[in-house]
Parts: C-alpha cells; structure tokens; sequence
C-alpha cells in the first residue's frame, strides 16, 4: 500500500511538471507571443497588399480617363493640329489641386483624376453632368443648344435618366419649362447645386486618397558615387 502511494505520489508530481512545460502552455492556454507577432507581420502585409491594388486600379482608370481624353480631343481637332499628351504631374502640381476645387478642375491630369475617384465611388454622374454644362455654355448655334438642352434632360435630370443627379423637384420642373426655349442658363441653377456638392463632398475625400497622397510624394533623392 505505501508502494502503491509513492507511485500516485509520483505520477501527480509529473503531472504537474508536463502542465508547467511551454509546449503544455501551448496547447491549454492557446498561441504563443510569438503568433501574435506573426498576425501583425499577415495584417500589416495585408494592408500594404491591399494599397498597392487600390493604387493600381486607380491608375488604370486613370489611363483610360486620359486615352479617352486624348481620342476626344484628337477627334475634333483639325489635320495637322498638334496632339495632346497627359504626363504626370510633379508632387507641386499636383499639391496646387489641393489649395482649391478649381484648380483641381483646370488640370487635364487632375480633373481624370477626380473623374477615376468619382467612378469608384460610383457617382461619377456628377462631373459628366458638370462637364456637360460647361460644352452647353460654350454652344452658339441656337438648333444645337435646343438638342443638347434635351439630351443634357434626358441624360442626367428626368425621372429614371441612366445618369440621375441629385437635385430638388423643383429645379427638375424650372428644367423641363425652360428647354422648350433654351438658352444658355438653363442648366446654372443644377450645375451650382452639382458643383457645391462635389466641392463639400468628394472633393475632402478625393485629397485624402491613397492616389492623391501618392502624387504628391516626392522622390527619393538618390546620391551618385563619385569616382575616385
């Protein structure tokens, strides 16, 4: 019987000694410190993965806003007339867009820019409205500016338009009256609404960009050896 106690006093004993090894920590209590350190190298190479697809995707829609800028302009300009070609601007240029919406506006390369984030976010509407209304104000023929009103109503401010802004009922209405007899501020009162709301919104949210912030990174300097 005192064998018998000296056995379960020692089977206890190295019981207690495997619970208090790490391997047995491992597996009662779970990971070590360091998987956790293992899980913030995964997440942070998540993140960097996930940037560098964003600015990717950025910049090939940004090359297509850019191609089909250069085809349009391409397309109405005379034989012979010299052909537009967009670079990217330098981390100044493109800081400038920052100090005002319409500097953002006035650059080929800024405004395709601001064209690719309004389509991510699906409300690119809003600047193909704008535009619209700026090719509108510059139109003289008075049968083009009847058939461009209708076609800028049909497009972006009747019920249902495949590109509906958001505007109130009542500029919808002062619209559909005033194309009958169109004239070249037929559309002010919307473009302003469209234009504030670009300004407030999207334009804050455009600045803050992974792409933008891209731009505006300047490039390392790098040092050439001199031989000796």
């Amino acid at each position: 019987q005192q064998r018998r106690q000296q056995r379960r006093g020692a089977m206890q004993s190295a019981v207690l000694l495997a619970l208090q090894l790490p391997g047995a920590h491992m597996e009662r209590g779970g990971r070590r410190r360091g998987d956790n350190d293992d899980d913030k190298d995964k997440e942070k190479k998540e993140k960097g993965r996930v940037k560098r697809t964003i600015i990717k995707d950025w910049k090939t829609r940004l090359s297509y806003f850019l191609q089909n800028s250069s085809n349009s302009a391409k397309m109405k300009g005379k034989k012979g007339a010299k052909q537009h070609t967009y670079f990217r601007p330098s981390p100044e240029e493109a800081q400038l867009w920052s100090e005002a919406f319409d500097e953002l506006l006035a650059s080929k390369y800024g405004l395709a820019a601001f064209r690719a984030f309004l389509k991510s976010e699906y409300c690119e509407e809003n600047i193909e409205f704008w535009l619209a209304c700026e090719d509108f104000k510059k139109t003289k023929s008075p049968q083009k500016l009847t058939s461009k009103a209708k076609k800028i109503y049909n497009d972006f401010i009747e019920k249902e338009a495949p590109k509906e802004i958001n505007i109130d009922f009542q500029t919808k209405n002062m619209i559909a009256q005033n194309i009958q007899e169109a004239t070249h501020s037929c559309f002010s009162a919307a473009q302003k609404r469209v234009y504030s709301l670009m300004e407030n919104n999207s334009y804050p949210r455009f600045l803050e960009s992974e792409f933008y912030q891209e731009l505006c990174k300047k490039p390392p300097i790098t040092r050439v050896a001199q031989a000796t």
